[in-house]
């Protein structure tokens, strides 16, 4: 068999090797939520719908009200108030990085932000429209969309709506905080962000469930774990509560609607959506990023601070593990500053400015 040419090996080689890896890097950007860029006019178009109250039935809120540019993307209630002061069961979280996400709602429901975005129009303790239909009638009849309508290709339909949205949530900045300046060179931290890091891999087994994986590193592991917090809303009629749920479900009433409406079905958790035993009462892993400037904590917004969310965790995790994790004074302090490390300082004025908007909350 004649020797093969070096020019043609290396052909060979680049057919081989590098073709495939490029396929694959251009795969990964085509489905990457935070790496797709839309064009100028389509995130005018999401920014200016994130921002208008008009797609809400008493036309005081829009997605901003309970995702303040100002505010990291949160609203920084216990719990968001919807159309009419209509209160709801669920913390709202931030929105920063939201692109990153494999799952959306505390309760996952939704695994595509396409989806996720359209249901808060027609949510009745959230914006409170009839369908997301009903506010591509609105937006179709405002004079002041038509000149970005008319950049749009094809018509504007409720996938162009959810689009637009989702492009815009993609586009917002990530979140740049000490840590992420300093990821691969963690001896430029603080030796108190140092020692916390070290618990946060070891003693506390934080990472266990807020996975130190990915660039930046997402700070979650995509799953649904039981907090021990809020269950005792539904405590002695679970029962009662998953009957509830199964004959609303029959009904085709949306998970969402049932969730914001009663509290007890809101403690289900991910169970609402699966219906599997072992996912009763179990909640998202929130990811930890900028988590010093999103309090309250939790689904239900039930813990203040991040000291007693440090305190509530390590008592949990004691309990599932069947052995107590005992962290000293110093260490929680450590731990702490480790959190605050994962944060943008308090007044990065980023996320508010890319927004183009003043504070929605009053």
């Amino acid at each position: 068999m004649e020797a093969m040419s070096y020019p043609r090996k290396i052909r060979l080689w680049t057919i081989q090797w590098i073709a495939p890896a490029l396929l694959i890097a251009i795969a990964t950007c085509a489905c990457d939520g935070e790496r797709i860029s839309a064009k100028p006019s389509e995130l005018a178009l999401g920014r200016k719908l994130f921002a208008d109250p008009q797609l809400s039935l008493d036309g005081q809120v829009s997605c901003a009200t309970c995702h303040d540019a100002g505010r990291f993307f949160t609203d920084r209630r216990t719990t968001s108030i919807g159309v009419h002061r209509r209160g709801g069961t669920r913390n709202s979280p931030s929105l920063l990085d939201v692109g990153a996400m494999r799952s959306f709602f505390w309760d996952g429901r939704e695994t595509r932000l396409e989806d996720a975005v359209l249901q808060p129009l027609s949510n009745p303790a959230e914006m409170g429209l009839t369908s997301a239909q009903a506010a591509v009638a609105k937006i179709t009849a405002d004079p002041s969309y038509a000149p970005l309508l008319e950049r749009l290709r094809g018509d504007f339909d409720e996938g162009a709506l959810a689009d637009a949205l989702s492009g815009y949530l993609r586009s917002l900045p990530p979140v740049r905080s000490r840590y992420d300046l300093h990821a691969t060179n963690t001896t430029m931290l603080s030796p108190d962000e140092r020692d916390g890091l070290a618990l946060f891999q070891g003693k506390a087994a934080c990472s266990e469930c807020h996975r130190i994986e990915g660039q930046p590193a997402s700070f979650t592991d995509h799953r649904f774990h039981h907090a021990g917090i809020g269950f005792e809303r539904a405590a002695g009629a679970v029962a009662q509560t998953m009957t509830k749920l199964t004959t609303a479900r029959a009904r085709k009433t949306p998970i969402g609607e049932l969730i914001l409406a009663d509290p007890q079905i809101a403690e289900l958790g991910r169970f609402a959506v699966t219906q599997r035993p072992e996912d009763l009462g179990a909640f998202r892993t929130p990811t930890l990023r900028n988590i010093a400037n999103t309090a309250p904590y939790m689904h239900d917004g039930s813990i203040a601070t991040l000291q007693e969310a440090i305190e509530r965790e390590i008592y949990y995790r004691s309990l599932a593990r069947g052995r107590p994790i005992s962290l000293t004074v110093t260490e929680q302090r450590q731990l702490l500053a480790f959190l605050q490390a994962l944060s943008a300082p308090a007044d990065d004025t980023g996320p508010a400015a890319h927004a183009g908007a003043e504070s929605a909350a009053p």
